[in-house]
């Protein structure tokens, strides 16, 4: 009974799996396949710099230009040793110069005495016999279109004037070249620090004006900023205005004994000096640009604000090829520093 039952289950599936219909076309053929595309050629990739080539010819990396070095002024040495400052230099002719340096004020029973020495190398200084001038501070000279030197200089607050034949014996001008008036505004105490450049038709002068009042936390009880006047004559001086406001956090009130130099590109700068360092300066005709330090005082250690002993006076020439700088270090002596 169960084969028959079981015989009879098979051919009832069988009959009814053909009579159902199917989705599946099994006649349909197989996909084409595409045609195989052709993948460009990468093109080059130039960087800019050194050229990087990704296809078949490499190009030869570009050469970088030589990066040129900006001089600095390095230190030279000592050029004269004492309690001495203030100098100021001028080239005599025949590979010649003539410093002129002054006594330090705080030495016991000055005269404010100004003395010269010789160079033919600006290392090596010959002082010369006798005192040029007394009573005479921050002494500037210059060569005349005669022929004859004028120093201007600082005494009893203001500046004045005498001149001299052969740079060593010197006779007193009349009047007041600079006093303490001027068109900022400002109550000077003093005016000092004088230096002068004729520029062939006319000269120019910068020179500092001491203002009372401390500048926050600055060592200094006093400030100062710088000032510019100029002349036909030499003697009698128009006030142009100011050349640097020190009264800041870059300067903190204090700038001083500047010196204008005409540099080898024609230009006029100012050099001058703070409680950090010594700064440059450019004139451009109606002013000053804004200073750059160019000889960093050194500090005795990282946590001292102020440099104890910065690089005083500076004064600056061209002796042969090469540039000086010399300043003051209280109580020893004038140094020097060379452009390198």
């Amino acid at each position: 009974m169960k084969k028959e039952a079981v015989a009879l289950l098979v051919i009832f599936m069988v009959f009814g799996y053909g009579c159902v219909e199917t989705d599946v076309d099994l006649t349909n053929e197989l996909p084409e396949v595409p045609e195989p595309v052709e993948i460009p050629e990468p093109a080059a990739e130039k960087i800019e710099g050194n050229s990087v080539e990704t296809g078949d010819e490499a190009t030869i990396p570009a050469k970088e230009e030589p990066i040129e070095a900006v001089p600095e002024w390095k230190y030279g040495g000592q050029a004269i040793g004492g309690n001495y400052a203030d100098s100021d230099f001028v080239a005599l002719g025949n590979g010649k110069y003539r410093m002129y340096y002054a006594i330090e004020p705080e030495v016991p029973g000055n005269k404010l005495e100004v003395y010269s020495a010789l160079s033919s190398d600006g290392i090596t200084w010959v002082p010369e016999e006798g005192v040029r001038r007394t009573f005479t501070v921050f002494p500037d000279v210059v060569k005349l279109p005669d022929g004859t030197w004028r120093m201007y200089f600082q005494n009893a607050g203001v500046i004045k004037s005498v001149t001299s034949s052969d740079g060593l014996l010197w006779k007193d001008e009349s009047g007041t070249r600079i006093d303490t008036k001027n068109n900022e505004g400002l109550t000077f105490e003093r005016v000092a620090g004088p230096t002068t450049f004729y520029d062939g038709s006319k000269y120019i002068m910068a020179y500092s004006g001491a203002l009372s009042g401390k500048y926050k936390d600055a060592p200094n009880n006093e400030m100062a900023v710088l000032m510019w006047a100029t002349s036909t004559d030499g003697l009698k001086f128009d006030m142009q205005g100011m050349a640097l406001d020190t009264r800041n956090d870059a300067y903190y009130g204090f700038a001083d004994t500047p010196d204008l130099i005409r540099w080898d590109d024609g230009k006029v700068k100012m050099f001058f000096w703070g409680y950090f360092g010594i700064y440059e300066s450019t004139f451009t005709g109606e002013s000053f640009t804004e200073p750059v330090m160019v000889y960093e005082a050194k500090k005795e250690n990282s946590l001292q604000r102020f440099p104890s002993s910065p690089p005083g006076d500076p004064t600056l020439g061209k002796i042969g090829n090469k540039w000086f700088m010399y300043y003051g270090q209280h109580t020893k002596g004038i140094y020097y520093a060379t452009l390198k």
